[in-house]
């Protein structure tokens, strides 16, 4: 169970805008890599500026990443716009974009670099292993417990958190830990459901 499953849900709320979106002449690339620009442009200010309060960026900004995720999708199905760059574009973006937001936490005084830098490796390789089941069954595995909605939750409330109370900033190590395991759990989820269709 994952924040994938309610999806279909937040698309419904999506639906007028990502009509607007369509009437106006923006395609879905556009938004795939307007969302992966903005991430970097954000990463980029927190890193240079590590200031605890600067933090509560994060949250709003992972929602409205997450809102820009489903509305390039949308507009790829449902308004005829699915393309072979636009494929690549929605991998690739994800990661760089991971990497922009979350490695702003090594900045921060008190958060152990090598934690977040393993994290982001890790959020790469769950989405190296979805894409492998993909390749094995057709189909792209979103699998939890910890997918890419779940770690904007995760990591977009600890932005908050340190924002709110950056005097219990090691915090963010236990965070950060326990979502390691978490993604290393997602990892294996992953490929083990690739392996089960692939046995059925």
């Amino acid at each position: 169970m994952t924040l994938y499953d309610i999806k279909p849900r937040f698309q419904d709320l999506l639906r007028p805008i990502v009509r607007v979106f369509f009437i106006r002449g923006v395609t879905a690339n556009q938004v795939t890599a307007s969302a992966a620009i903005f991430s970097v442009v954000l990463g980029a200010v927190l890193m240079l500026f590590p200031e605890p309060r600067l933090y509560i960026l994060l949250p709003v900004f992972l929602f409205i990443r997450m809102a820009l995720n489903a509305i390039d999708g949308m507009l790829a199905r449902e308004f005829n716009q699915q393309s072979r760059l636009g494929a690549i574009l929605n991998e690739v973006s994800d990661i760089i974009a991971d990497a922009a937001l979350y490695l702003a936490f090594a900045f921060l005084t008190g958060v152990c670099p090598w934690l977040v830098v393993l994290v982001v490796l890790l959020s790469w390789l769950t989405e190296f292993c979805g894409v492998i089941s993909q390749t094995l069954t057709g189909s792209r595995n979103y699998r939890g417990p910890m997918g890419k909605s779940d770690r904007a939750f995760v990591l977009g409330a600890l932005g908050l958190f340190i924002a709110l109370w950056p005097q219990y900033i090691i915090v963010a190590n236990i965070v950060f830990g326990f979502s390691a395991g978490l993604l290393a759990w997602t990892s294996i989820n992953r490929c083990r459901s690739g392996l089960e269709v692939g046995n059925a």
